[in-house]
C-alpha cells in the first residue's frame, strides 16, 4: 500500500512558526517555552517531510528508471530468445544438410571403392592374362627362328633349283624332298602376305 505524499505549502508552516515565536515572546514561563518548542518541533517535522519528500522523488524517480531498464531488458530477451531459436533452426537444418551431404559422400565413395575393386580386378585378369601370353610367346620363340623374308624366296628359289637338277639326274626321293621344302615356304610366305593384310 503506498502513500500519498502531498507537499507542505512553504509559506503555512514559516507562518505558524513565526506565529509561535511571536507568541512565546509575549508569554512568560512555561506556556512561552511550550509554545517555543512546538514552534522547534514544527521546523524539525517540516525539515523532516521536505526529506521524506526528496527522498520519494528520487525513489520514484530510481523506481521509473528500474521499470523502464527492466522493459528493456525483457524487450532484449526476447529478442536475443528469438535470435537464438533462429540460430538453432539454422544449426539444425545445416546439420540436416551435412548428414545428407555424407550420405551422398559415403554413396560414391562406397560406388569408387566398388570401381576400383573392379579395376584392380580386371587389372589382375589382365595381368594374369599378359603372363600367360607371355609364356606362350616365350614357348613359341623357343621353337621358332626369325628369318628374312628375302632369305626365305632365295632358300625358295635354291629349292627350284635343287629340284630340277634332281629331276634331270632322276633322283625321285630328292627331287620331292626339294619340292616339299619349296611348298613350306610358300605356305610360310602366304601366310606372312596374309597377316600384312589383317
Amino acid at each position: 500500500m503506498s502513500a500519498t505524499v502531498v507537499p507542505l505549502p512553504p509559506s503555512s508552516s514559516s507562518e505558524t512558526v513565526d506565529f509561535l515565536r511571536r507568541m512565546a515572546s509575549m508569554v512568560s514561563g512555561q506556556n512561552g517555552q511550550m509554545l517555543l518548542r512546538a514552534a522547534r518541533q514544527i521546523e524539525s517535522l517540516t525539515q523532516r517531510a521536505m526529506t521524506a519528500e526528496r527522498l520519494y522523488h528520487q525513489q520514484l524517480e530510481e523506481s521509473t528508471r528500474s521499470v523502464e531498464l527492466r522493459e528493456a531488458s525483457e524487450r532484449a530477451s526476447e529478442t536475443m530468445a528469438s535470435q537464438i531459436e533462429a540460430l538453432r533452426s539454422q544449426l539444425a537444418d545445416a546439420n540436416a544438410a551435412a548428414a545428407a551431404e555424407r550420405v551422398g559422400f559415403d554413396a560414391e565413395r562406397g560406388k569408387l571403392i566398388g570401381l576400383m575393386q573392379d579395376a584392380e580386378s580386371h587389372i589382375g585378369s589382365l595381368t594374369a592374362e599378359l603372363d600367360s601370353l607371355r609364356a606362350s610367346v616365350d614357348s613359341f620363340n623357343d621353337t621358332v627362328v626369325s628369318v628374312p623374308i628375302e632369305m626365305l624366296r632365295l632358300a625358295r628359289t635354291q629349292f627350284d633349283f635343287l629340284s630340277a637338277s634332281f629331276a634331270r639326274k632322276g633322283d625321285v626321293i630328292s627331287q620331292a624332298m626339294s619340292e616339299i621344302g619349296g611348298f613350306a615356304i610358300d605356305e610360310a610366305l602366304t601366310v606372312k602376305k596374309t597377316a600384312d593384310k589383317s
